[in-house]
């Protein structure tokens, strides 16, 4: 019998690691670190996680048979868990009808209209393959549409592994600015008002763990990028659909030039779409001088996903309030925990995604981040993947709930983290 089909129990405990071992020899003699993203190497919380065979609601299976829940969720794009009926089904009806066409389908069609419905400041779009794909063509369209060069990005802030995005910040055309810091900002927009291509930001920051905007931050940036002339693009490949129907910029009252999307919109394939202002859009070829281009952009297989996944999420039926519900008590269990553990924690939190930090001082930007105890989430880490959860192998990520993180899976959570907090507490 293989190891998938093995009845499998919580965590690593319960049987050992030894194919998931030998298989991470092969990958690092493969694969750059044994993995093809880097944070999914374990190298900060000190482990090499199990080898994923399967997946299925709430859980993950390695190859040794075991079993986690899963707080990782394809890093957020999974909104609807695993393996969901409704986008199989969607995914297996197309696969009949071919796999890639190289061509306009009437299913872009369709999801360009569903998305322009959700995000109506999306008046056109072109869709891709990957979230980096998305924001580094929304910034060479930026530099097209405004003839400048330089881009305002904030620390901590990620948007893809393009070059002119991951240079060290003040370099070059790159300007790196703390985030959450209005005065700065303005400072330097106005210094530099007309070089500034465009200002990109995540409406609400996921990759140095979650941290939302202070008030009046992003209506800031809002009213100087229209000032200056710049280009205002708002990363929502994390947040897209993932706190509401549509984009955190319609919560916010503030409509950006350009928007890119991808994770959830998705539905759990490479796909992702920027779009905004028509006028903007327009600049890009085959009707404008900006050149971007993808053999499997708006890959049919994926927009059947894609259009199955906001399908579900238009009616909602509950989904978000359920879900805020659950990322609520997610919270309270994390800061109970620490605290009758005697550690101390911040929890930052936004509807269905969160982050532990290891400190006792306010998250706001990257810097305060930064100080969090990185060894005590690393013993946090291997602690819940010793009780069966599997949470990002980084203390600078978020946990993500599903729909199938019901309130049962949730009880079973909060006994690993009141059991975890005991281990790290004895260690």
């Amino acid at each position: 019998m293989s190891s998938c089909c093995v009845p499998s129990t919580y965590g690593i405990l319960s049987k050992s690691m030894s194919k998931s071992s030998k298989l991470w020899d092969d990958a690092k003699e493969l694969l750059p670190g044994g993995v093809n993203s880097p944070v999914r190497s374990g190298n900060v919380v000190g482990i090499q996680p199990p080898i994923i065979v399967r997946a299925n609601g709430a859980h993950i299976y390695d190859v040794d048979g075991n079993r986690y829940i899963d707080l990782v969720n394809s890093w957020g794009a999974l909104i609807l868990g695993h393996r969901p009926l409704t986008v199989m089904n969607a995914v297996r009806r197309q696969l009949r009808k071919g796999t890639s066409y190289g061509a306009t389908s009437t299913l872009e069609i369709e999801l360009a209209k569903r998305i322009r419905e959700a995000v109506p400041s999306m008046e056109k779009m072109r869709m891709v393959s990957s979230g980096t794909e998305a924001t580094m063509s929304a910034i060479r369209l930026a530099r097209g549409f405004t003839k400048r060069k330089k881009i305002i990005k904030f620390d901590g802030c990620y948007h893809g592994h393009a070059d002119s995005l991951l240079v060290e910040a003040g370099s070059g055309d790159l300007i790196g600015l703390p985030y959450n810091d209005a005065a700065k900002f303005e400072e330097v927009a106005m210094k530099n008002a007309s070089d500034i291509a465009a200002v990109i930001v995540e409406p609400i920051a996921a990759n140095m763990g979650i941290v939302l905007p202070r008030p009046g931050f992003l209506e800031n940036l809002r009213e100087v990028t229209q000032k200056v002339g710049a280009v205002l693009i708002f990363d929502e490949i994390i947040t897209g659909f993932r706190l509401r129907y549509g984009g955190v910029q319609d919560q916010f009252g503030i409509k950006p030039d350009l928007t890119c999307l991808g994770k959830i919109v998705g539905g759990g394939f490479p796909f992702a779409v920027y779009g905004g202002r028509g006028d903007i859009m327009d600049r890009l070829a085959p009707i404008g001088p900006v050149y971007q281009a993808g053999t499997l952009s708006g890959n049919p297989v994926a927009v059947a996903a894609s259009l199955a996944t906001l399908e579900v999420l238009r009616n909602r039926d509950g989904l978000y309030e359920e879900l805020e519900t659950h990322g609520r008590a997610l919270q309270n269990i994390l800061e109970k925990e620490a605290k009758s553990a005697g550690f101390s924690i911040v929890v930052n939190r936004a509807g269905s995604m969160l982050t532990p930090f290891f400190t006792n001082a306010p998250v706001f930007d990257y810097s305060s981040a930064k100080r969090s105890n990185v060894e005590k989430f690393a013993r946090f880490y291997r602690a819940m993947i010793e009780e069966g959860i599997s949470i990002p192998p980084s203390p600078f990520e978020a946990f993500f709930l599903s729909r199938a993180h019901d309130r049962s899976v949730i009880g079973r959570i909060g006994k690993a983290i009141a059991k975890s907090m005991e281990k790290m507490v004895q260690s």
